[in-house]
């Protein structure tokens, strides 16, 4: 009787010291190339990125995934490598200097002529229907004008898993990017 004691509670124990790894990930993005500006022809005005906002269900670590119309789940093991909102405001300002290869685009004011961007993000999960879903609405302010735009992309994810959600996430991002790029051009 006291071996079977001994050893259920060694197996207790055991069971109680296993752990489950954390995964960690990181948008993707590719560096854009150095930009340098010189003098004597008019340039746009740079563009600084002020803000990417999230909502407090993103702004934890943990990825999510929307199970239903109205229910959300919050990844325990599965997530992000450095703060969601600075992730994205990191990969915008290199997709948008790709998309606009004229114009100095950070993450930091420039000088005292530029134009501001804001971004509030709504959405940024996994769906139920197997879409990953971007959305939210994005704020330019040029020469004293300002737009707003909302956005939403659901695009398809082709592989399951974490990492095809991910990779998947930062298509929807870098089309949102290219949406702001191509509202920039026009205020230019």
């Amino acid at each position: 009787m006291r071996k079977g004691a001994v050893l259920c509670a060694a197996l207790l124990l055991g069971a109680c010291s296993s752990t489950i790894d954390n995964t960690y990930y990181q948008l993707p993005s590719k560096p854009a190339a150095m930009q340098v500006r010189t003098g004597g022809e008019a340039q746009p005005p740079a563009l600084w990125v002020e803000q990417v906002a999230v909502p407090d269900y993103l702004a934890g670590n943990g990825l999510v995934y929307q199970t239903s119309d109205v229910k959300y789940v919050i990844a325990a093991n599965n997530l992000w490598a450095s703060p969601l909102d600075q992730q994205l405001q990191q990969t915008l300002v290199a997709n948008l200097s790709k998309a606009l290869p004229g114009r100095l685009v950070s993450a930091a004011p420039l000088g005292e002529k530029h134009d501001t961007l804001n971004v509030t993000v709504t959405g940024f999960q996994g769906r139920y229907d197997g879409r990953a879903v971007v959305s939210g609405e994005w704020v330019l302010q040029h020469n004293g004008h300002v737009v707003k735009q909302g956005f939403d992309v659901a695009l398809p994810q082709n592989e399951d898993g974490y990492d095809a959600l991910v990779r998947t996430l930062a298509i929807g991002w870098q089309q949102t990017a290219q949406q702001i790029a191509n509202a920039a051009i026009t205020t230019e």
